[in-house]
């Protein structure tokens, strides 16, 4: 490629660089930026043409970003906070906090943690919306398609900043007034629920195999959530979060499972955008509020 003399790059120049290395195709960064991918193909072929060279790796998987393009997508990054900041300033009274707030969790952790803690702050900011997205992983929130995170995690990554709030303790739970005790677990009568195959590295799999290695679960589900409906109505046992088993009157603790590698809580952000007033609020909100029992 021969650069163009003095190719001078444009906002949008770096919207479309942004769009495409935080989604790696071009329909989903035509998506992110309102226009089809023949549009985003032409704008990138003119970039590079214009800086003369590659942004961009293509395979059958899609497009990834070489150094340059990650180092261009990082100062995009800091010009979008920048527009929203300025925008929030003008649209917003001194005393009050507008806009919408993604924030990116597990099924578990909202019902037990996140939504309470929310709704507290809904009456302070009666402005504020929230875009809540369940997930078992963090790709959303390192491709920036959410502002915060609540995720269970030991190694939280470098390039997001958080607080740790604390071990998330497991038991072996029952359906209450189902007749089940821990002595018909340790004679194999009471069927399983696990999460085996949806969230592999749950402490509950590692116990169960453990302590009970020949049994083999009656039932696989993708969410904690619907285990505990499950373990409620009576179809068997399963290991679930303290935080969300205590808050339910139809659960009974069989055992605490203390000796389970418990997973650690993080409340996470990105250092780019931790300073907008909107996410500042939030975040503020949930670092302060946010205990694990």
């Amino acid at each position: 490629m021969h650069a163009e003399t003095q190719y001078r790059l444009s906002a949008a120049d770096l919207e479309v660089v942004l769009a495409m290395a935080r989604t790696g195709t071009l329909a989903a960064a035509g998506d992110r930026l309102g226009v089809d991918a023949s549009t985003v193909f032409r704008s990138l072929q003119r970039i590079e043409r214009g800086l003369g060279q590659s942004l961009f790796a293509r395979s059958r998987t899609g497009y990834l970003a070489n150094d340059l393009a990650q180092s261009l997508a990082e100062r995009a990054e800091q010009v979008e906070a920048a527009l929203e900041d300025a925008r929030s300033a003008v649209h917003a009274a001194p005393d009050q906090v507008s806009g919408t707030v993604r924030i990116t969790t597990t099924d578990t952790i909202l019902v037990g943690l996140v939504a309470p803690a929310l709704q507290a702050l809904q009456a302070q900011h009666p402005n504020l919306t929230y875009d809540l997205r369940v997930s078992n992983e963090l790709a959303s929130l390192t491709r920036r398609d959410a502002d915060i995170a609540v995720r269970a995690t030991r190694r939280p990554p470098q390039h997001l900043v958080g607080k740790h709030l604390g071990s998330i303790r497991v038991g072996l739970y029952a359906g209450r007034d189902r007749g089940i005790t821990y002595a018909d677990v340790e004679a194999g009568r009471a069927p399983w629920i696990a999460i085996d195959d949806a969230i592999p590295e749950h402490p509950s799999v590692a116990w169960r195999k453990r302590h009970f290695p020949k049994v083999v679960p009656t039932y696989f589900v993708n969410s904690l959530q619907i285990a505990a409906e499950m373990v409620a109505m009576g179809a068997g046992i399963a290991i679930l979060p303290v935080v969300m088993a205590q808050a339910r009157s139809d659960l009974v603790l069989l055992r605490d499972l203390r000796d389970a590698n418990q997973s650690e809580l993080w409340l996470l952000t990105h250092p780019e955008s931790r300073h907008l007033r909107r996410i500042a609020t939030v975040y503020g909100h949930l670092a302060q509020v946010l205990r694990m029992p």
